[in-house]
């Protein structure tokens, strides 16, 4: 199998299903060997605050898959980069040391800047 490229999600709204979705891509990439990438773009980065939590995580439990909050906390202790932009703490009134200490924070500029070869996906 040939090198997996990696893969740099960007999430532009506080949309948890599709924050779901991105987490279930990057941990997929990250699992056949490419590295990925999740950038939380504007009011996405509320999504983040604690608790994590999402209307569908009930019916997700029920059928036997795991919470947003297990998926995030999956997601990062495997490897997944998560980012939190600046602008959006700033625009949602959150503070980096409220959130979990494993993400990271940069704009978009420095993200675009880092994506060498990558497969870009926004959602």
């Amino acid at each position: 199998m040939p090198d997996m490229r990696g893969l740099t999600i960007i999430l532009t709204e506080a949309a948890p299903e599709r924050l779901r979705g991105a987490l279930m891509m990057a941990l997929t990439n990250l699992a056949l060997g490419g590295r990925a990438r999740l950038f939380l773009q504007f009011e996405a980065v509320d999504l983040l605050a604690p608790p994590l939590a999402s209307p569908r995580d009930e019916a997700h439990a029920a059928a036997g898959l795991p919470t947003l909050a297990q998926l995030m906390d999956d997601a990062l202790t495997q490897g997944v980069d998560i980012i939190l932009c600046q602008t959006g703490l700033h625009l949602t009134g959150r503070r980096a040391q409220d959130m979990d200490p494993r993400c990271q924070f940069a704009g978009i500029a420095s993200l675009m800047a880092e994506i060498a070869d990558d497969r870009l996906l926004a959602l």
